[in-house]
């Protein structure tokens, strides 16, 4: 199987069946090898009936002991040696499953890589997590094929080979039956795919609809909204309960006639050979082991319907892989280098100017819209943004990632200690988005935090935070830092992007989640910490507002004011009645 630091080599993108067909490519000795091993496998099942057949017309008819002797140990080696046969069968079918799986996690979590913090503005958590939960697990069992697929096919003509000996009427039957019971089922796997595509959709749906509310639970009822947010899950959840019945109904059909209709075959082509036996056309033990040779025939067709079945749900579950390793980050064209002084970054879109080290807030109505303000000068979706009159685009991409930093206030947090938590790797980019950083690996767990990172938690007023952990900065921080609260994480991640010590710092609703005092303390710390430095808020605080060099007011997401605080508020009614909302909005969770 593929190694844990092997490279998993270049997916085939071009659609759901090479994506499958790449993955066996990436093992083709252990493909060969199951392949050959479920053929003779399923070749030997055919013996069975035909070494019986003799032990009854050469050994038991003419009651010659020795000869039944002689074949019923070959029947018993046979049935030992193929024993064996099944259990490295499923050995290697096993290691080839596991292969398609580990490989496809990692072609799947090393784009993720590269998409960075692109990824969420690209696809859905509820696509990524249904690819990861369902999808690797569904493309992995598709692979079945190679070896009871390849081998049914193998079966079915040496059994037919061997009717042919005995009758070629029964052979004509079987030839000629056994492909219209698989052209009965496929109408049925193509309705499959169908239903299991939209399926898969709206899982991703729902999926992604639970982590929004696991992770913002408490705001909603907070806000009043738990019921209007309980009522759209509801309404998800049953549609998707309703495509799930579509899926099993039409997998039922496909299981039943997969079994049903196999076995009424037997019982025809049975009934054919007792009337050729009846009529003196074929012997005892011919009429045995045509009995014989069509009960082996069941297995291989039963193994074609499942593999069906299972390659179906497997063209799927590709195609959504495939679909997600399309997905590229944004190309970086850049060639020219930043500026080498702070400058002024503009996007002409909304007419925002940012002055070099200053402290400018943007408040506007809509969250969104100063959100894709700092997106854009944060060069994280196409735009015409400059910085120093140099389009965003034309600079070379790492320049950026280390120059300015964009500070979400619902970025990743990764497990680990809270000193890994909270230590930038250097030169790493944009690590509040994208990275939780790690500490030195010659620093001593239990050192006392460097001056930086103690700064960076004094300004998010973070110090209580490590003085409530049991281990402090050594102490464990879950994914997301789910074992703190919201206001809590908020912080953390505060303190994460001002360790980072960036020229421009663009933070997204930094205190959306402190009280009052707490936050007040943040604003004046982060003015303080923050003086000659280029940093961005968005907010609608008037606590954080009052301490800004500069108030950009957006409207339609368009510039409709600029001056301090209490200038707009003298002069701006819009601006004043904006602010009052917050004021009067209930105290968010500390």
């Amino acid at each position: 199987m593929i190694d844990a630091y092997e490279d998993p080599g270049t997916p085939d993108r071009r659609g759901g069946w090479h994506y499958l067909w790449w993955l066996v490519r990436c093992q083709p000795g252990r493909s060969a090898l199951g392949a050959l091993i479920a053929s003779v496998w399923m070749v030997l099942l055919a013996a069975t009936p035909y070494l019986m057949a003799k032990a009854i017309d050469e050994g038991l008819e003419p009651g010659d002991l020795g000869m039944l002797t002689l074949w019923s140990a070959a029947l018993f080696l046979v049935g030992a040696f193929n024993a064996w046969l099944s259990i490295m069968r499923h050995r290697t079918m096993t290691r080839v499953r596991m292969d398609a799986n580990f490989r496809t996690v990692k072609v799947v979590v090393g784009h993720a890589v590269r998409l960075g913090a692109a990824l969420s503005r690209r696809a859905g958590a509820g696509e990524v997590v249904t690819i990861g939960v369902g999808d690797v697990q569904t493309i992995a069992s598709a692979l079945t094929v190679v070896g009871p697929g390849v081998g049914a096919v193998i079966a079915y003509l040496v059994v037919a080979g061997l009717l042919l000996s005995v009758s070629p009427v029964i052979a004509a039957v079987v030839l000629l039956g056994m492909p219209v019971i698989v052209g009965l089922v496929g109408p049925f796997l193509t309705r499959l795919q169908g239903a299991e595509t939209e399926y898969r959709d709206r899982q991703g749906v729902l999926t992604a609809r639970i982590a929004d509310l696991a992770g913002g639970l408490r705001v909603l009822n907070g806000l009043g909204g738990k019921g209007l947010f309980a009522d759209a899950f509801r309404r998800d959840s049953g549609r998707l309960r309703e495509q799930g019945y579509r899926v099993g109904a039409v997998t039922s059909w496909v299981q039943a006639l997969g079994v049903g209709l196999p076995t009424l075959f037997l019982a025809v082509v049975t009934w054919l050979a007792a009337r050729l036996a009846a009529q003196g056309d074929i012997s005892i033990g011919e009429l045995v082991s045509v009995y014989g040779y069509v009960a082996v025939l069941v297995g291989p067709v039963a193994f074609w319907v499942e593999c069906g079945y299972m390659l179906s749900r497997g063209v799927v579950a590709a195609r959504r892989v495939v679909r997600f390793l399309s997905l590229e980050p944004m190309e970086d064209r850049g060639t020219r280098d930043a500026p080498a002084e702070p400058s002024v970054l503009h996007d002409p879109e909304s007419g925002v100017r940012i002055l070099p080290g200053r402290l400018t807030a943007l408040a506007g109505a809509r969250p969104a819209e100063t959100a894709e303000v700092v997106d854009r000068l944060g060069r994280y979706v196409p735009s015409r943004a400059t910085w120093a009159e140099v389009p965003l685009d034309e600079i070379v991409l790492a320049q950026i990632r280390q120059r300015i930093l964009v500070a979400d206030h619902e970025a990743d947090v990764f497990a680990g200690k809270l000193r890994e938590v909270l230590t930038p790797l250097r030169g790493a980019g944009n690590c509040a988005t994208s990275h939780n950083g790690a500490a030195p690996a010659n620093e001593p767990q239990d050192a006392p935090p460097p001056a930086h990172l103690t700064s960076a938690l004094h300004t998010a007023a973070a110090e209580d935070i490590v003085q409530a952990l049991p281990d402090g900065l050594d102490s464990p921080i879950d994914a997301n830092a789910r074992n703190l609260s919201g206001g809590q994480r908020q912080r953390i991640r505060l303190a994460r992007a001002l360790a980072a010590d960036p020229e421009v710092l663009l933070a997204i609703e930094p205190t959306s989640a402190l009280d009052a005092h707490t936050e007040a303390r943040v604003a004046t710390r982060l003015k303080e910490a923050r003086q000659g430095r280029t940093t961005v808020v968005t907010t609608t605080s008037p606590l954080v507002l009052a301490h800004a060099d500069t108030v950009i007011h957006l409207v339609d997401g368009k510039v409709a004011a600029t001056g301090t605080h209490h200038g707009l508020l003298d002069h701006d009614p819009a601006y004043k009645a904006l602010v009052a909302r917050d004021t009067d909005a209930e105290e968010p969770v500390r």
